[in-house]
């Protein structure tokens, strides 16, 4: 019976443990969520964000929902067309106020700013930051940064670059 009694006990505290561990998922992403729409000046809820890795780097890319969202396709082409600048200047400051804190990567990314290339393009419903670097540290950083991007933003998008 003490065993049966304690296993109940032992199931009901890493229940609770989970429970509490989901909510403060959900919470750090409804801040993530509530920092990025201030900061980027458009909705993620009518927009899709990608993060994206490739063999010699990745993309950051967003689009607006819907295609007749004008307001926020030209908002999105003008905080990726920022971003691509302050990335490349070594400025992070508006994904570390996002996601309150600084994102893994974004040191190396700092050091190594003159390896890596950041390229603005505007596609159909938005625009993408194509990051480039031939430096595997760089490259290492680049891909430590999407993918902690995929995490915080809950994108489901591939955490390894295609083969």
């Amino acid at each position: 019976m003490k065993t049966v009694l304690l296993s109940l006990a032992i199931f009901a505290a890493s229940a609770a443990s989970a429970q509490e561990h989901s909510c403060t998922t959900h919470d750090e992403h409804a801040g993530v969520a509530k920092r990025g729409d201030e900061a980027m000046g458009f909705s993620h809820e009518s927009t899709t964000h990608h993060f994206l890795l490739h063999e010699d780097g990745g993309a950051i890319d967003v689009s607006a929902n819907d295609a007749a969202d004008t307001a926020s396709r030209d908002q999105i082409r003008m905080h990726l067309r920022h971003i691509a600048q302050a990335f490349a200047a070594g400025d992070f400051d508006l994904p570390m106020f996002i996601h309150d804190r600084v994102p893994p990567g974004v040191r190396e990314m700092q050091k190594r700013k003159a390896n890596i290339r950041y390229r603005f393009e505007e596609t159909e419903r938005g625009a993408r930051v194509v990051i480039s670097t031939g430096d595997r540290r760089a490259l290492r950083a680049v891909h430590d940064f999407l993918r902690f991007q995929i995490e915080d933003h809950e994108t489901g998008d591939p955490k390894q670059t295609p083969q």
